[in-house]
């Protein structure tokens, strides 16, 4: 129904004159949102999150899930705040999502929204934290042999006088620390952690880390769990906490010092050598048992050194690997590998919008970090889901295998299996644009609701691809 409002008159095309009016439709613009909700139906990812939190509200009339949903939504389509929902809560879709036929009531508003993050209690963010572990141990379709689990933090800056965001020196402002666990094989968001600002990145680490190990183990007896971080959890009690545990290797990034500079120096000089004679980017790798102090015995190293036309690196891994000493090369490698998951962790803060814990409580920003984890996951699952089998990459003529070549040969295998299937390794904001940001009409009948798409929307392709996906999956157990 076109209402009664004066259009808006235009008058540059040469052969008509255009005309905006203003109709009476249930429209939106996210409409490819309703496939991460039929994925989120088969998994209960947000029922199972709400159903950890007591709701003390007393009567309300939007229930807790119903406000999950539209915050967890929201994330994924780019909406960044509580403030965003104001102009959402009349949006079909969003109606949609959280259980609510087009014609009925609106969603929260941003008061609401704010005022359930602000509720939530301490006993709500631990069983949150085991929710998370929970899920992550059951999302394995089949049993695995070996699993990855990257450590690592960003910096999550302050907006105002929040709890608990101090002053960090190195990042030369007011911050909270954000900790994420990360799998590697299926890019889970295993536990996130929501760390004072001048707090050491490896605070309580080797209990967060010792919590999910015992769990991957009492569900995998017989599973390898290998464990990566950067040089500031090179610390010796977590050196000894995942000695500890049966099963686990680690490797570690460790402070490149004067007395490791000393003892690699040779190794380096060579390098520079091998680069000037070839011009081409040169590195080499030594093995050292090393006994620093404040340790209790002597660990395996590995160092690299690096020399290229940016000038020269050198890098340190503490390991207990098997084989370090005989490939250090190979030990360097499956560390540095972690790169992939800090790609993730730039995914959660640049696409998800993660740096934006604007409340005052720590807690309520702890909620809402919890929350913008929970998208992560939604997308990594939906990703696995619609991804196209990965192509086959023999080895290169010398028969060196992929797994053990060049980084360059690593990063053109990645980019070319990006370019045929955008969705089975697109970020978040890549299913914007090819799934979710698409005009809808949404009609209700008493039979049923029909979302209605341009034909002219030229990624419709890639709306229906997931949905015949979504179609085919049956989450195990």
């Amino acid at each position: 129904m076109i209402r009664d409002a004066q259009p808006a008159l235009f008058d540059f095309f040469p052969r008509k004159s255009i005309e905006v009016q203003s109709v009476d439709e249930q429209v939106s613009s996210d409409g490819g949102l309703i496939v991460f909700r039929e994925l989120d139906q088969k998994l209960k990812l947000t029922e199972s999150f709400a159903e950890q939190i007591e709701d003390g509200r007393s009567d309300p009339t939007q229930s807790l899930l119903s406000v999950i949903r539209q915050r967890v939504f929201g994330i994924l389509a780019g909406y960044e705040d509580q403030n965003d929902h104001d102009t959402l809560r009349t949006d079909p879709v969003f109606k949609l999502i959280a259980d609510r036929a087009p014609d009925e009531h609106d969603l929260a508003s941003q008061p609401t929204i704010s005022r359930v993050e602000n509720s939530v209690t301490a006993s709500d963010l631990l069983r949150l934290e085991d929710w998370f572990i929970d899920r992550f141990v059951e999302s394995f379709d089949e049993v695995p042999t070996r699993i990855t689990l990257d450590i690592d933090t960003f910096a999550d800056s302050a907006h105002g006088a929040q709890q608990l965001t101090f002053f960090n020196n190195f990042y030369k402002k007011n911050i909270y620390q954000v900790r994420v666990i990360t799998c590697a094989e299926n890019d889970q968001i295993v536990l996130p952690v929501l760390l004072h600002g001048t707090a050491h990145v490896s605070l309580a680490a080797e209990d967060d880390l010792s919590r999910v190990v015992n769990a991957l183990r009492k569900r995998f007896p017989d599973l390898e769990i290998r464990i990566r971080a950067d040089a500031g959890f090179a610390v010796p009690n977590l050196y000894e906490a995942l000695e500890s545990l049966a099963g686990v290797t680690y490797s570690i990034g460790y402070q490149m010092n004067q007395l490791m500079r000393k003892k690699c120096e040779k190794l380096m000089e060579l390098t520079l050598q091998q680069f000037e004679k070839t011009g081409e980017e040169t590195k080499n790798y030594m093995y050292l048992s090393h006994k620093a102090r404040g340790w209790s015995h002597a660990r395996d190293m590995v160092i690299k050194c690096e020399a290229n036309i940016q000038g020269t690196n050198r890098r340190i891994v503490v390991t207990n690997r098997l084989g370090a000493e005989q490939y250090p090369d190979g030990t360097y490698q499956e560390y540095s590998d972690r790169g992939e998951s800090e790609n993730r962790n730039k995914e959660l803060t640049v696409d998800l919008s993660a740096d934006r814990l604007i409340d005052h409580r720590y807690m309520a920003n702890l909620f809402r970090m919890m929350m913008h984890a929970l998208s992560c996951n939604l997308l990594s699952r939906l990703r696995s889901v619609a991804a196209d089998p990965p192509p086959e990459v023999g080895p290169d003529p010398e028969g060196v295998p992929l797994e053990a070549g060049s980084d360059h040969r690593k990063r053109t295998a990645k980019n070319r299996r990006r370019r045929v299937d955008p969705l089975g390794r697109g970020r978040a904001m890549t299913w914007r644009t090819l799934v979710i940001k698409v005009a809808a009409r949404v009609e209700a009948t008493t039979r049923r609701i029909r979302l209605l798409i341009p034909s002219s929307w030229p990624h419709g392709n890639f709306l229906f691809k997931v949905s015949r996906s979504l179609a085919g999956f049956s989450p195990s157990g």
